[in-house]
């Protein structure tokens, strides 16, 4: 691979005095705290090997060419530059436009340990080690990390931050000092496990030391939250790792003071901070903080079994999922402020729907699913997934949606100045999202509780899954999502009895998202079906599953089917864009028309009963798609998968279609 080679000989060689600190002998802090923690986990992602058609090329282009990309549009922009001129290697001013553009940085090393776990690279890992010695650089000896403030407190590089005294963390709301350590404690938690080296451990854990010394009800600590949430979900992976109580203790402090005026001055509903996180029951404000707050709120839920942070996260989700989420899994209408909107405000042309905001949905009802095993988390989880998530990646890998809308005119420059993706952002968190997630997929997959696995995502591969009275190799055969059929090869290391679910996805279940929100027009009569050995099973769906509690023995066969058929599907009569119009499904795909396919009758293009429709594979048309074919009369059309949208120039686009009655 090619990581930015001109990087590493202009930049690392005569700037990195010495070799990186790479020690892993260095032994952890074990306090012995006896907390409880998720009741469901993941297969660790180093113990799936993806050989799926639909995702490994998705996840192999982020490896081999969107990271290096992004090392590339950082170095030339001046982020790993800010690192050394706050070490005091470079001369100059702070450059970029964010205060969080150190971030960048993290989440390209957290997206590239992730492909480590699963596709070992030993040039890719001295890369990191480099990376991670120009980060130590720019940290204060007292573990302070945040580069502009250190080159510059007077002057930050986005006018919004305000600058008093030039003190640290003077203005919490929108410094982002906090977001910028929580991203690389996320990062640096991730690299330990995927390599075993302390260099960036190390950098994080005397970062989390300082906001341990600085924060809380101590005598002489500061009295503050963060704005922009994600230290929370951060210093919770440095407990998990170094087991210091400290740090869990600092992220429910953070949590417990939102909305509390005794605390701070509150920042208000934007943040999340206008009542305390237990009270709230309205997803509100800027929704990858909100989702970002959500998963900090559940990882406490969880770890302290504490019922009212419980009872808060269950209001919250059923709010989103029940009156302020797109048919895509996107969340947040508005632009102003990257927000929800009221309830059933989801425009489309309009529509924000950040990526980082999807991405921060997937995490929240991952972690919401390994709290409760209820299926519903992961019909969310799966349609946000192969819609409104990877829509913010084109088919090349190097351009980008921040926002996605659900409909464009060809005018309305929805992405932030432009029609169509763009090449980068002077706020990029959404390409660099993207690449610290993409490769963490596999990880989704399965999951398992004492003697019980759980299938929850259906893509071609081959796990190692411990269970606790056995081990078990599980291979999947699936050109899911295109089709519904799924082949699994059970091989337990001892022949014995233990429990698989296989999750129903909610579209085979009739349901389009849970909470009733959207639904099919005409639901299906096709029943999803099981063969274990060759032989039909009359196994009932229970919960969302197909649980199989039985003596399994080497190469046992499972066989799913999903039938498949294409659907159309109506929206709440609230949801004022969507009042008589159709949007079209084909298993967990929503389609949308694009003008390019549709040029002669864009504009007049509409459903009634009498509309026929045929699905059509398509090999060679945007890396390998099933187009819909729609056809009344003499009016034809071609619908595409949305995810795979604006890849062909700019146009009009739209998911959700006029319906008629003629």
């Amino acid at each position: 691979m090619n990581y930015f080679k001109a990087l590493c000989l202009a930049i690392f060689s005569f700037l990195i005095s010495g070799s990186p600190d790479v020690s892993k002998e260095k032994q952890l802090v074990n306090t012995n705290v006896e907390l409880s923690d998720y009741p469901i986990e993941a297969v660790p992602l180093g113990d799936v090997k993806i050989t799926d058609e639909f995702w490994l090329p998705i996840i192999k282009r982020v490896q081999e060419k969107t990271i290096s990309y992004a090392i590339k549009k950082c170095s030339d922009e001046g982020r790993f530059e800010n690192f050394l001129i706050a070490g005091g290697k470079m001369k100059g001013e702070v450059r970029g436009a964010m205060p969080f553009d150190d971030t960048d940085v993290y989440k390209i090393i957290e997206g590239a340990s992730n492909s480590l776990i699963s596709s070992p690279d030993p040039k890719l890992e001295v890369l990191l080690d480099s990376l991670i010695g120009i980060i130590k650089i720019g940290q204060e000896k007292d573990g302070y990390l945040t580069t502009w403030r250190t080159i510059n407190p007077a002057k930050p590089p986005a006018p919004w931050v305000k600058v008093g005294k030039g003190e640290r963390w003077e203005y919490m709301n929108m410094s982002h000092e906090d977001y910028n350590a929580g991203h690389m404690f996320e990062a640096a938690a991730v690299h330990f496990h995927a390599t075993g080296k302390r260099n960036f451990l190390d950098i994080a854990i005397k970062t989390a030391d300082l906001f341990v010394a600085t924060f809380g009800n101590g005598e002489g600590k500061r009295q503050s939250v963060p704005g922009h949430q994600i230290i929370e979900t951060g210093l919770i992976k440095l407990y998990e790792i170094t087991k210091k109580k400290e740090y869990l203790e600092l992220a429910k402090y953070f949590l417990d003071n939102r909305g509390n005026p005794k605390n701070h001055e509150l920042y208000g509903a934007y943040s999340q901070d206008h009542i305390p996180v237990i009270q709230q029951d309205e997803v509100v404000g800027h929704a990858v903080r909100a989702t970002y707050m959500y998963a900090g709120m559940t990882d406490i839920a969880a770890i302290y079994k504490d019922e009212n942070y419980r009872s808060a996260i269950d209001k919250l989700w059923h709010n989103m999922v029940e009156k302020k989420i797109y048919i895509t899994g996107g969340i947040g209408a508005k632009h102003d402020g990257e927000a929800f909107g009221e309830n059933y405000e989801l425009p489309n042309l309009t529509a924000y729907n950040e990526t980082c905001a999807a991405i921060g949905s997937v995490y929240w009802n991952n972690r919401l699913f390994n709290l409760t095993g209820d299926v519903k988390y992961y019909d969310v989880l799966e349609r946000t997934l192969y819609n409104g998530l990877i829509s913010g990646i084109s088919l090349s890998g190097t351009e980008f949606f921040y926002p996605n809308a659900l409909e464009s005119d060809g005018k309305f420059q929805s992405n932030r100045g432009s029609c169509t993706r763009q090449a980068w952002f002077d706020c990029s968190c959404c390409p660099t999202n993207l690449i610290r997630f993409i490769p963490a997929i596999p990880g989704l997959i399965y999951a398992k509780q004492k003697n019980t696995l759980f299938v929850n995502l259906y893509m071609a591969n081959n796990a190692e899954v411990t269970l606790e009275n056995n081990r078990v190799k599980i291979a999947q055969q699936t050109s899911y999502p295109w089709t519904g059929k799924v082949k699994l090869i059970v091989n337990p290391e001892n022949e014995g009895n233990f429990t698989i679910k296989l999750r129903v996805p909610g579209w085979a279940r009739n349901e389009v998202l849970p909470g009733g929100l959207y639904s099919y027009k005409n639901n299906s009569k096709a029943i999803p079906t099981i063969d274990i050995n060759g032989k039909k099973q009359n196994f009932k769906i229970e919960n969302g599953y197909f649980i199989l509690d039985r003596n399994w023995k080497k190469n046992d066969i499972v066989a799913l089917n999903f039938p498949m058929e294409i659907k159309e599907v109506v929206a709440d009569q609230k949801i004022k864009d969507d009042n008589n119009k159709v949007a079209l499904e084909y298993g967990p795909i929503v389609y949308a028309i694009e003008e390019t396919d549709n040029k002669i009758n864009f504009d007049n293009i509409a459903i009634n009963d009498k509309t026929a429709f045929k699905i059509k594979k398509k090999r060679e048309l945007l890396k390998g798609i099933y187009t819909i074919e729609g056809q009344s009369g003499n009016q034809k059309f071609t619908a595409i998968p949305y995810y795979s949208w604006s890849n062909r120039g700019v146009g009009k686009m739209k998911v959700w279609i006029p319906e008629t009655t003629k």
